[in-house]
């Protein structure tokens, strides 16, 4: 069965391949030829996926060696792909959730001239993804990591005509290029501390090496996934993405590049063990993540970018479980898939009401929409349910496990990171329900855009419609699959490992506090926007808020800290080379040139000057000569 975990791989870039170079002559059919592949993938995953259900817990884990790549000396790296429970759940996300998001394309793309060569980038993604999941070494791991932020720019910018769109392309892949530094660090700090980079090395040795070290490599690793999770401090890219075409920011937010970060903390597990500090440094970027992406999402009009504030913050739940340790690896890896389903169904609803609106995206001018788009109203409603906890749906019980796994961390910590957790819960439910209130609840607010054209409202195409019933169908069910029997710990314990913690505060108690968060953000909000009009114009509104309208100033930090930081330490640089540097140079060249040209005199060519410089000089010899005898 090993033989064809690299079929996983290469039906997906085939498809990149043959989209990308095959030219117009595949324009009719290159988008039904992208999305076969991309189904293709998701069913060897399948294949594979029974093959490891039919092993024993501890042998589920099959390797496919293709070739070396780099032997040289001590230095080997291994083109080999490593398939466990931990990079087969990830495999079934990204090709089940890409598939779908392939169909939803093919109708969403339907009238874009460049509809291939979308289809071609789609592949290209989800190919480095599973690159990135199934790598068995690190330095594999980050060839597929660097073909993600590769995929991501090509998309984000896809429609490049506009220039918001190339900016937020460039900016994604400048700041991820930080977090990669991260990665390609740590990478050389394993191979000087373990002489190698293969997983099973490294993570075996890990306890053998020295806190210090592993604390250095566990930083690194996190600073890498702070820049592909869009995590605090690396978090600006994920707003500005949403100018990519809506299925590009569902597979990214719910499939693959955001995701990327937090299997790169739990797949090196090992190495966080063993770095406590590190730990604690993961827990408190999520906290801050959590809480940041929450309060940027409560004020944002446009829809995308209000769900994109939501990604930051649920995967900003999934680091801090990472962070958690052994207690939450598990639960980290449970809602990151409950939320790929959720997250992709809301963002493909929130493209079907852009669809239907003449690509409008300001909330402000939606209302009412559930009479006028019932398929969208009602599996949007389902995946807005199951983001924000309601009871029995996906989220209640992947979400409520990290918030129970926080409480179990302990101590002082474990208070402060499960408040935290539960004060999401409040602001998720605050925002996500204003976002409902304003898209399908309340009077029609539109108006004829600025082409004079008035939208008509109508629900999206088959193509649209049926992956968004599937990924509602998941955010409904499968958290309690999950859950019956814990099947999800068991599934995924022998890689990641498991314990429980020891929680201050029983498990009825946490549900209870959860629950009362719940009610009390729906309700806010529905005092808010549910029982009042929704103004045309966006009020002035706190500090606060108008802060979050502009994600809390990150942009602005930015510009002050690095770019006009950046520019004075360029200008000091410049000043320090002009003045000091060229003038040692040009001194020296100076002096010397000032002194050649009075040597010069001296060799004049006139018989009468060699004759006084001869008699000056006899004229001192005798005069030395005198002196010497004198004294």
């Amino acid at each position: 069965m090993e033989n064809l975990i690299a079929l996983l791989v290469a039906a997906p870039l085939l498809g990149a391949a043959v989209l990308l170079v095959g030219g117009r002559r595949l324009d009719r059919a290159g988008h039904w030829l992208g999305t076969l592949l991309a189904a293709a993938s998701f069913v060897i995953g399948l294949v594979l996926f029974a093959s490891l259900l039919g092993k024993d817990a501890e042998h589920r884990t099959l390797v496919q060696h293709l070739w070396t790549w780099v032997p040289v000396e001590s230095f080997r790296a291994d083109v080999a792909f490593r398939l466990d429970q931990l990079s087969v759940t990830f495999v079934l996300l990204i090709t089940g959730v890409g598939t779908l998001i392939h169909l939803y394309s093919v109708g969403y793309m339907a009238h874009d001239e460049r509809r291939r060569r979308f289809f071609g980038y789609l592949n290209l993604f989800l190919a480095a993804m599973l690159i990135l999941v199934l790598a068995d070494n690190y330095l594999l791991l980050y060839v597929g990591w660097e073909g993600v932020g590769l995929a991501s720019y090509l998309l984000i910018g896809f429609w490049q005509h506009k220039p918001s769109a190339a900016t937020a392309a460039k900016k994604a892949f400048l700041v991820n290029r930080v977090g990669d530094i991260g990665l390609s660090i740590a990478i050389m700090l394993m191979f000087t501390t373990f002489g190698t980079f293969a997983f099973g090395p490294v993570l075996t040795s890990a306890g053998d090496a020295s806190e210090g070290r592993l604390t250095a490599i566990a930083l690194m690793l996190l600073l890498a996934a702070c820049g592909k999770s869009a995590q605090v401090p690396l978090q600006s890219w994920l707003g500005d993405a949403m100018e990519g075409p809506t299925p590009v920011s569902a597979l990214i937010h719910a499939a693959t590049m955001v995701t990327a970060g937090v299997y790169l903390i739990v797949r090196s597990a090992a190495i966080f063990n063993g770095a406590p500090d590190a730990q604690v440094a993961v827990t408190v970027v999520g906290a801050v993540t959590l809480l940041f992406g929450a309060i940027v999402g409560c004020a944002k009009d446009d829809i995308k970018k209000a769900l994109a504030g939501s990604t930051m913050s649920q995967i900003g739940y999934m680091v801090l479980a990472a962070g958690l340790g052994p207690i939450g690896y598990v639960f980290a890896i449970m809602h990151l898939v409950t939320h790929g389903f959720f997250k992709a169904g809301l963002f493909l609803g929130a493209g079907s009401v852009m669809h239907g609106m003449n690509d409008e995206v300001d909330m402000r001018k939606f209302g009412g929409l559930r009479k006028y788009m019932p398929v969208t109203f009602v599996t949007f409603g389902l995946g807005y349910l199951a983001i924000i906890g309601f009871p029995f749906l996906s989220g209640f019980y992947s979400k409520d496990a990290i918030i129970e796994a926080a409480f179990a961390k302990g101590g002082t910590q474990g208070w402060i990171l499960g408040s935290v957790t539960l004060l999401g819960a409040a602001i998720t439910a605050f925002y996500m329900t204003r976002v409902m209130l304003m898209t399908f609840f309340g009077e029609r607010r539109w108006q004829p855009d600025a082409d004079g054209h008035d939208p008509h409202p109508h629900e999206s195409p088959t193509t649209m419609t049926i992956p968004m019933i599937v990924l509602a169908i998941g955010s409904v069910g499968a958290g309690f699959f999950f859950h019956l029997g814990d099947r999800f710990v068991h599934w995924l314990e022998p890689v990641t490992g498991h314990s429980e913690g020891d929680s201050p505060v029983g498990v009825s108690v946490i549900t209870a506090a959860t629950l009362v968060c719940l009610v009390v953000g729906v309700g806010i909000a529905w005092a808010m926007y549910g029982r009042r009009a929704v103004p045309a114009v966006a009020p002035r509104g706190s500090l606060l808020t108008r802060a979050a309208r502009r994600d809390l100033l990150q942009d602005d930090f930015n510009h002050v800290v690095l770019v006009r930081g950046g520019e004075h330490l360029t200008r000091s640089l410049v000043y320090v080379d002009h003045t000091l540097v060229d003038g040692v140079v040009n001194g020296t060249a100076a002096g010397f040139g000032g002194m050649s040209g009075r040597l010069r005199r001296v060799q004049n060519g006139f018989v009468r000057s060699y004759a006084v410089s001869m008699f000056g000089g006899a004229a001192l010899l005798v005069a030395a000569t005198l002196l010497m005898r004198a004294v």
